[in-house]
């Protein structure tokens, strides 16, 4: 089973709300929601600091979601009115340590997240791989069209650093899937399938980006001398590359109840195997009613059934 219901439904929290104590904003579930997927490395003494304050702004808003705040930076998806949102990204951008950071948005019909969380982590993005840090040494950053440009290389290894089931829903046309079951399998990966390649060109993405620049560090740290990724993940290249001259095929898996978004960052027809746990393809008959069952907050209460 994957482990995206636990994902969802549990984690180390300093704090959570429950959408049904939320007395005040009980009335946006069924307005538009915007969504916003950032992360940033830099140096943040005062983690603790930054989570408390999030704590009380979040509820002021109404916010979901979830913020992970460590001492390399934040890290989040989160989710709630368009004004939540913008007050949201004002209030970390003020913060100089946070102004050049780049937030990629989406929006749905309904709340993809059942609580906000504010967690304090040792890492933004768990690897566990001591000297693997971005802000030292990371790949070289690829826009969407570079990126086109050196997949089509034939010479060139491309890997898909996600993890195995999210690899299922969709991918780049040719990418190696390492098939790892979390991000923290990847370092093995390497040592194990790509100590050979170190003077091949390595490309790697990754949803929103992150995984990609915790790799690529990696990668530059063991040696690797030509290492690309590209910037912004999954997500800025379906908002930037036309589809007619995009290289994606599929959908793109999320952490959250819209399971995957389609080439326009809307939500495609994937749900979760109440079973199996795995991202699953909904049949003709399911799309409406799931799609009701988001839209009134009930997904939450028993996920993906009908």
């Amino acid at each position: 089973m994957l482990p995206l219901v636990n994902a969802l439904g549990s984690s180390f929290l300093c704090f959570a709300l429950d959408f049904r104590s939320q007395h005040r904003h009980s009335n946006v579930m069924s307005e538009k929601w915007k969504i916003a997927a950032f992360y940033h490395f830099t140096a943040l003494p005062d983690r603790d600091a930054w989570a408390e304050r999030m704590v009380d702004h979040g509820l002021k808003v109404g916010l979901r979601g979830t913020l992970i705040f460590a001492p390399e930076g934040v890290n989040s998806t989160c989710a709630g009115s368009p004004e939540a949102i913008d007050a949201t990204i004002a209030l970390l951008k003020a913060d100089p340590r946070f102004e050049a950071m780049e937030v990629k948005y989406s929006c749905a019909d309904f709340n993809p997240f059942p609580k906000f969380k504010v967690k304090k982590k040792p890492e933004i993005v768990t690897f566990r791989q001591a000297g693997a840090d971005p802000r030292e040494d990371v790949g070289t950053y690829l826009e969407p069209e570079e990126w086109n440009d050196l997949i089509s290389d034939p010479e060139v290894i491309t890997i898909d650093t996600r993890n195995d089931y999210e690899v299922d829903v969709g991918q780049f046309k040719g990418a190696i899937n390492p098939k790892t079951d979390d991000f923290t399998a990847f370092a093995n990966f390497v040592d194990e399938h790509l100590a050979a390649q170190k003077d091949k060109k390595i490309a790697m993405y990754c949803t929103g980006g992150i995984r990609c620049e915790r790799s690529t560090a990696y990668l530059k740290k063991k040696g690797f001398k030509d290492v690309y990724h590209l910037k912004g993940g999954i997500l800025r290249y379906l908002e930037e590359m036309p589809r007619d001259q995009s290289l994606w095929e599929g959908d793109c898996f999320v952490f959250d109840y819209r399971v995957a978004v389609d080439h326009d960052l809307k939500p495609a027809k994937w749900k979760i195997d109440p079973e199996s746990g795995d991202p699953k393809r909904m049949s003709d008959d399911e799309i409406e009613k799931i799609a009701e069952r988001r839209r009134s907050g009930a997904i939450f209460k028993k996920p993906y059934t009908v």
